[in-house]
């Protein structure tokens, strides 16, 4: 009985720790916690968080359903920055509207730059008279593509009269950027998205001030203009005539694919690329060697500032008595902003020439260069001026990838620093292998894997999203792609370019062929391997939030304690990737054409002539690697339109013509048209004009006799780019056939 007595006792007694002992592990965690906190602190890490918070801000206002009013957004702006500075007393609530400043400043800086680019937009398709002057050509094999700053417009629609133009002419052009020409021209507006959540150009062209894209009809006249062109259109118009004079003699020295990526490298010029060489170079997962990317920024700068200080240091009186390195990060300032602008300044140039402009102005100022707050202050400089670039895959990608870069750095100098504390300490079996690693990781060709592997890592999310495919071979592509950047094309566009008005550059061409033709070859050999592009299915919208968060928390946080914070958020992130919603009809806005799912499971095309870059979205967000030729089948097309049957059998009718409507009406369950579908047609689901109108770009999917809708376009959206659709009324029932067939043909323009 006493035994039992004991056991009974010793029971209860336990059951009376454990809620102690729970409670004492939790404020252990805690203190821990806070113990990290307080050394992220130290670190400065919390600053870098204000960076994300700025760009939520801009995100925010993208997800706007209506165009706020600036005043408004400043206002916010002020109120939140008054109440971080009345608190600064209380570390708390300082944080807590210091971050809510920062949203409100990347909110008010997408408003204020919305503000500064709005321009108009033709409204619908249009044949009219343009004169202007070309800012700028891109040259291809056969023809050329070019932007027009507008001076008058006659004939538009809505008499309008957009701010710049991008045209497109088949023949070979006989006018460079700086020229003031008159054409006709055959314009529409901008491509809206023909995916809800895929690629927006009309968004992109409202920030680029494009009114207006299409094609030039009949001659192009060059003539005087009525009054000369400002200072900087002469400028960046003369530095567009030095790019394509280089791009062509690059181009005809090493000719075929090889000279037109020996163009790209050298002058950022890629128009004169064919499909087949960037569908190798991107299957190979290289395509990046055709951008000037922050790698080429930071060889240039590093070869300018290191060629300058060794030049000064020639002088032993110069070397001696004056700030000879400050001297020499100056003179490369000027060499990378030079270089930016010689290359087109794209948003991943302006991010690696911000990054490089911080890095050496740290070095005038005696202060570290390689840093993640560095990093930060190049995001802000982006997020600033130009937020509409937070949206696009050049941005995440090249700060991702740096972020990440730096992130290891920082983890060596730790290791480093470790190491010489612990070189006279007693070691360990565990402590010894950790530390061989350690030395893989820091030094030799371990180190160079490692680096990329971390930088692919952190931007595998934003490339599946964004491009709906992963490349596995990139750590073969990645180490190929920094070799022939350092040994042959950095080297050779700065020397190239400097021989080049002497007429002596062409040995140089020759040489970066030779880097080039290895680089296409083993890119083929990588591109043809099994596997080597793994399609990936469109991610559901909030996935790439927490995916990159993910990726911020590994890379922003020096504390393991808080860099675990990116677990629950990859698997949340990861949830959403692989639970992407499908679509079993998509629709883009224009109504011409449809992707349709059928019994089979794969999607097939609908429409007379889908278009390319339209197909190419929908099988891609399906993970269908298929081309856009062969996704044809399954469905019966003629003059009238086109019939589906749909996976759960249901009947689908494209109607090209209003003479369709009467049958297909009368037997389709589903009825897609960019005509004014009539009244009486019976289809359970009728998406024609005027409903594409309020939805743009839509998907459906089949359920239960019914289906659940995802659009484009919000409930009430009202956006610069994306107006509030003006409807038209159909044309009366009593007009002539004429008059009606004349009204279906305007009626087949695409949808605005």
């Amino acid at each position: 009985m006493n035994d039992i007595s004991r056991t009974a006792e010793s029971e209860e007694s336990g059951r009376r720790l454990a809620p102690g002992l729970f409670h004492l592990h939790l404020r252990g965690a805690i203190l821990a916690l806070r113990a990290s906190f307080e050394q992220e602190q130290a670190l400065r890490r919390p600053f870098l968080w204000l960076t994300v918070a700025a760009g939520a801000g801009v995100a925010l206002y993208f997800a706007a359903e209506r165009e706020p009013p600036l005043a408004l957004c400043l206002g916010a702006l002020g109120v939140a920055a008054l109440l971080a500075v009345l608190t600064r007393g209380h570390a708390r609530a300082q944080a807590l509207f210091l971050a809510l400043a920062f949203i409100a400043a990347g909110f008010a800086s997408g408003a204020w730059r919305a503000a500064r680019v709005a321009a108009p937009i033709v409204p619908r398709v249009g044949i009219g008279e343009l004169t202007g002057f070309v800012e700028e050509v891109d040259l291809r094999r056969a023809g050329a593509r070019f932007i027009l700053r507008v001076a008058s417009a006659e004939g538009l629609p809505g008499d309008v009269t957009p701010a710049r133009v991008r045209l497109t002419t088949r023949s070979d052009p006989y006018f460079q950027a700086g020229d003031f020409i008159a054409l006709k021209a055959r314009l529409m507006p901008p491509a809206r998205a023909a995916l809800p959540g895929g690629y927006d150009f009309a968004r992109d062209a409202f920030f680029a001030r494009i009114g207006a894209v299409g094609n030039a009809l009949g001659r192009i006249q060059t003539m005087a203009p009525p009054e000369p062109a400002s200072p900087s259109l002469r400028f960046f118009a003369a530095v567009d005539r030095i790019r394509n004079a280089l791009a062509l003699r690059v181009y005809r020295i090493i000719d075929g694919d090889a000279g037109a990526i020996a163009a790209a490298m050298v002058t950022g010029k890629r128009d004169l690329l064919s499909e087949d060489a960037k569908n190798l170079i991107r299957r190979a997962g290289i395509f990046h060697i055709i951008t000037i990317s922050g790698v080429q920024m930071t060889l240039v700068a590093g070869i300018f500032f290191v060629g300058f200080r060794r030049l000064l240091a020639m002088s032993q009186t110069l070397a001696l008595n004056y700030p000879i390195k400050k001297w020499a990060a100056g003179l490369a300032i000027l060499g990378a902003i030079l270089y930016d602008i010689g290359t087109g300044s794209r948003v991943g140039t302006e991010r690696a020439l911000a990054m490089t402009l911080i890095m050496l102005a740290a070095v005038l100022f005696d202060r570290p260069s390689l840093s993640m707050r560095n990093l930060a202050l190049a995001a802000l400089f982006v997020i600033a001026f130009e937020p509409e670039a937070l949206l696009g895959a050049s941005f995440q990608l090249s700060f991702a990838a740096v972020a990440a870069l730096i992130a290891v750095y920082e983890w060596r100098s730790d290791q480093l620093a470790r190491q010489r504390v612990e070189e006279t300490a007693p070691r360990g079996r565990f402590a010894a292998l950790r530390e061989n690693i350690a030395e893989r990781l820091l030094h030799g060709p371990g180190a160079a894997i490692f680096a990329t592997l971390c930088a692919t890592s952190a931007t595998a999310s934003f490339m599946a999203n964004d491009f709906h495919e992963l490349s596995p071979y990139v750590l073969i592509g990645n180490p190929l792609t920094l070799a022939i950047i350092e040994f042959f094309a950095v080297p050779c566009a700065l020397i190239g370019a400097a021989l080049y008005p002497f007429g002596l550059d062409g040995f140089v061409w020759r040489y970066l062929k030779m880097g080039i033709d290895l680089v296409t070859y083993l890119a083929g050999l990588i591109a043809s391997a099994p596997g080597a592009s793994l399609p990936v299915k469109a991610f559901a919208p909030w996935a790439i939030v927490f995916l990159a968060l993910a990726v911020l928390s590994l890379v922003l946080w020096r504390t393991w304690a808080f860099r675990a914070t990116a677990i629950p958020l990859a698997l949340i992130g990861l949830m959403g990737a692989m639970g992407g919603a499908s679509f079993d009809l998509a629709v883009p806005a224009t109504g011409e054409a449809a992707a349709l799912r059928q019994p089979s499971g794969e999607l097939a095309l609908m429409g007379q002539r889908p278009g390319a870059f339209a197909a190419e979205q929908w099988l891609r967000a399906d993970a269908d690697a298929r081309a856009a030729g062969d996704a044809k089948s399954g469905v019966s097309c003629d003059d009238l339109g086109c019939v589906g049957r749909a996976f759960d059998g249901r009947l689908v009718a494209l109607v090209s013509a209003r003479g369709a409507f009467l049958e297909d009406c009368a037997r389709a369950s589903v009825i897609v048209t960019p005509l004014y579908a009539p009244d009486g047609c019976a289809a359970a689901i009728v998406i024609d004009r005027r409903k594409l109108a309020e939805t743009g770009a839509v998907t459906l999917r089949f359920k239960d006799g019914g289906a659940e809708w995802t659009t484009a376009r919000g409930i009430d959206e009202d956006r610069p780019w994306s107006p509030a659709p003006r409807l038209r009324r159909a044309p009366p029932k009593d007009v002539s056939e004429q008059e009606r067939a004349a009204e279906d043909a305007r009626l087949m323009e695409p949808l605005q």
